[in-house]
């Protein structure tokens, strides 16, 4: 098992990897997600709450228009500026269900399980199809 996951950190670091890697990439990549919300449920038990990404508007002053110099035609013309709004995101802290997060941590854990055993053939064919 150690081996598979260290084989699946490799190939997740190497974003344009070799044809086997990328193979194995595309057969775990359920296994990477189902992964990555255990890493996220388990802090969340840690902290206690959870951390949410909120986007945010906020207003600015930009130039709108720039200085122009005067020519033959034109007189000068002063810069212009002009409220735009842009987004940001921040992270908040959101309260959680502890227990429910418990719940969910273990049904993760059992998929993980079955992900993995269900991806070992895959992983041995992509091995197989793609030597190095």
């Amino acid at each position: 098992m150690n081996r598979f996951v260290v084989l699946a950190g490799l190939v997740v670091l190497a974003g344009c990897g070799t044809p086997q890697e990328r193979c194995i990439a595309g057969v775990t990549r359920d296994l990477r997600v189902v992964d990555r919300l255990i890493v996220e449920t388990q802090g969340n038990l840690d902290r206690g709450y959870a951390l949410v990404e909120v986007v945010r508007s906020r207003d600015r002053w930009v130039m709108c228009v720039p200085e122009q110099a005067a020519t033959a035609t034109q007189p000068a013309q002063a810069p212009q500026m002009c409220l735009q709004d842009y987004d940001y995101t921040v992270t908040e802290p959101r309260a959680v269900n502890l227990a429910e997060q418990r719940v969910t941590l273990a049904e993760l854990q059992k998929k993980r399980v079955a992900l993995e055993k269900a991806s070992r053939p895959a992983v041995a064919s992509c091995i197989q199809a793609h030597p190095e």
